[in-house]
């Protein structure tokens, strides 16, 4: 069956670095397929951080970009999430999302809406402390 597992969260002091990855299984290949991460803190929404399409486009929350960088190893089926820069605003639950009928998922706002997806891993936790 298909499954998103994320692994690399962990704890960190404002300013380190971690990677976080999302192993996919069971999927079968879509051409629109989209991958996310996605993060939620205690008491706030879920929110989108990043995406990349099967065509290697790339979108990013306003708040991590030029720190965060998204990537995809297409022979390994995982997604990654270099995060630079860390600050303790990033501190959350991070998880993995996938959907496959959405083209050109990265344009506008759809790439940032949780409930578009329909697969989901499990959440990594990432602390970061100030």
């Amino acid at each position: 069956r298909a499954q998103l597992v994320e692994s690399g969260g962990g704890s960190v002091q404002a300013g380190g670095s971690l990677r976080l990855s999302c192993e996919a299984s069971g999927f079968n290949y879509y051409s629109r397929s989209c991958m996310a991460w996605f993060r939620q803190a205690p008491g706030k929404e879920r929110e989108g951080v990043a995406v990349q399409d099967n065509g290697g486009n790339t979108r990013y929350a306003d708040s991590v970009k030029g720190r965060f960088t998204i990537s995809k190893d297409n022979s390994q089926n995982t997604l990654y999430l270099q995060m630079n820069s860390l600050k303790p605003e990033d501190t959350a639950m991070y998880y993995c999302a996938q959907e496959g009928t959405q083209a050109d998922c990265y344009l506008g706002s759809w790439w940032s809406r949780s409930y578009e997806y329909t697969y989901w891993g499990q959440g990594t936790q990432v602390t970061v402390s100030s």
